[in-house]
């Protein structure tokens, strides 16, 4: 489950005004580089059809899925706290349940195998 924390007033790349919502997971332990562990809780946004009135009405609203690490290309990132600059090559991207499942379904179904040629059995 993620939980919906807060929104943001964006502008399109033509100018017009939307409102993204602020998405988080659920904590968990990560080990830091130096090899100390600390709590952090993985966050995104998502874009919403919602005006203010239903991005505050929405703050605190649980939706199933996942937020899940997803590589891409490097970027600088600044640290808003301490001014550090960092390389990072990965963001946070929410996965609905909808779209887990439909990566499970799409496994392919089990197919007999010919253990003496250890080929699978196509039928004919």
């Amino acid at each position: 489950m993620v939980t919906v924390i807060g929104y943001d007033k964006r502008l399109s790349e033509d100018g017009r005004e939307f409102f993204t919502l602020t998405i988080q997971g659920g904590v968990e332990v990560v080990q830091s580089q130096n090899g100390n562990l600390y709590m952090t809780a993985r966050k995104s946004s998502i874009p919403s059809t919602f005006d203010e009135e239903g991005c505050k009405l929405a703050v605190g609203t649980e939706i199933p899925g996942k937020i899940e690490k997803v590589a891409c290309e490097e970027y600088e990132y600044v640290n808003k706290d301490t001014g550090e600059v960092i390389s990072l090559s990965h963001t946070y991207q929410y996965v609905s349940e909808e779209k887990k499942q439909d990566k499970q379904s799409s496994m392919p179904e089990f197919m007999p195998v010919d253990f003496e040629q250890n080929v699978p059995v196509v039928a004919q």
